[in-house]
């Protein structure tokens, strides 16, 4: 497509300024999703500008507060659009987004990724997740977006569950059964899509008949890593597959550390499967705490180098999940409570306190008369006679001549007799 200046389409120019329709015909090549929201030459231009500028460039998204997408994509096209007036603008920089921007072509990118089921959702559309505003100028300039469910419904009820691409059949395991109950209890699982944790967690939730969503560094048509690419085919087609790079476009390594921030604000929570010191996954964790998101971990192995980052984590801020049901109660709502915690129920526990006294006065094996049992439980030798009786007929002791002594077989089996031993 050629344009002004920098070879791209100098839309405030060509186009309207501002939100305005599309004098050129431009709204019906955007597609349906533009109605009630983005105008489109904002939409346009927000398209185009993905290919300019890098994902969470600050610099970029103050101008873009400031000019507008349609002023800021005139001013960098534009010889005479004074781009150089921009705080922060240098010759150089401005040669960058110039050589980028003569390659745009946003109504190509709005076609492609249409092609496989998706669109471009913008800030102002109805289906924008405004929480992704808490980000200020590092917020996406648009999502392209693949999958039929509505982003910002999915969004409002979603949970990260991120770690280690390298990670132990522990960490593996714990992502898939975590995310199959979070499924199973209304919530979407969000990841990166990655090896690891990421894709157990992907598979979790689908295993459980649940909704997912995939977070790439990349192009939402192209699948990365290539061998998850029947994962992220299975999320696309019962979930939904969200980057802010435009159709075609690969990963870099900066690009996977930006994409933990859209994770993070994305959702209500993250979760931290496994994580070394150094690892993306507290990167996640770390932009959800100073976005006032919750922050959770999985404890493993204290001499575990991949549990490592999550301790340092729970150390801190990070609270402490081993299942579904507790992270549901954290980022739940009032009445998501994960279930009380006990042991075992034992026929000893159904004793009451004074019968239990007597038993424990019992010794190990010797035979003792009533007198004793009740000198050693604090109670008077009838009432230790009573329970010695109520004892026998549960099976727990024996009289021996005038003595009482545990039973060697008792009916009713508790193996943690005095103590659990």
């Amino acid at each position: 497509m050629t344009g002004q200046g920098g070879g791209g389409p100098a839309y405030g120019a060509d186009r309207g300024a501002g939100g305005g329709a599309d004098p050129a015909g431009g709204a019906d090549r955007v597609g349906p999703e533009a109605a009630g929201g983005a105008g489109a030459a904002e939409r346009l231009a927000r398209a185009a500008l993905t290919r300019v500028l890098e994902p969470g460039d600050e610099r970029g998204g103050g101008w873009l507060r400031e000019c507008g997408a349609v002023g800021l994509w005139r001013r960098i096209t534009d010889p005479a659009g004074e781009a150089e007036r921009l705080r922060g603008m240098t010759v150089r920089r401005l040669a960058g987004y110039r050589l980028r921007a003569a390659r745009a072509d946003p109504e190509r990118d709005l076609a492609a990724v249409a092609a496989v089921g998706g669109r471009f959702v913008c800030p102002g559309d109805r289906e924008w997740p405004t929480q992704l505003d808490d980000l200020g100028d590092a917020r996406p300039t648009g999502l392209w977006v693949r999958g039929g469910p509505d982003l910002r419904l999915w969004a409002l009820r979603s949970v990260a569950v991120v770690g280690a691409r390298a990670c132990t059949p522990y960490g593996a395991h714990m992502a898939t059964t975590l995310s199959a109950g979070l499924a199973e209890r209304g919530w979407v699982v969000v990841s990166g899509a990655a090896f690891g944790v990421d894709g157990a967690a992907h598979r979790g939730a689908l295993a459980a008949g649940g909704a997912t969503m995939a977070v790439l560094a990349c192009g939402v048509d192209v699948a990365y890593p290539p061998g998850h690419a029947q994962l992220i085919a299975r999320v696309a087609g019962q979930g939904l597959v969200i980057g802010e790079l435009p159709p075609s476009e690969h990963p870099t390594r900066s690009r996977f550390i930006l994409r933990n921030r859209v994770i993070a604000a994305l959702t209500r929570g993250t979760v931290v499967v496994e994580a070394e010191y150094r690892s993306g996954s507290l990167v996640t964790a770390r932009v959800a705490q100073r976005l006032g998101r919750f922050t959770m971990g999985v404890p493993g192995p204290a001499t575990s180098g991949l549990s490592a980052g999550v301790h340092e984590l729970l150390r801190g801020e990070g609270v402490l999940v081993t299942d579904a049901a507790e992270v549901a109660e954290i980022v739940g709502d009032i009445g998501d409570l994960a279930p009380s915690r006990s042991g075992p129920v034992l026929a000893r526990d159904l004793l009451d306190a004074v019968a239990g006294r007597v038993l424990d006065a019992l010794p190990a094996r010797a035979a003792v008369d009533a007198r004793e049992v009740a000198r050693g439980a604090g109670t008077s030798a009838d009432e230790a006679l009573g329970k010695l009786y109520e004892l026998l007929s549960l099976g727990y002791v024996e009289r021996v001549g005038e003595g009482w002594r545990l039973t060697r077989r008792p009916t009713c089996r508790d193996d943690a007799r005095r103590g659990g031993s």
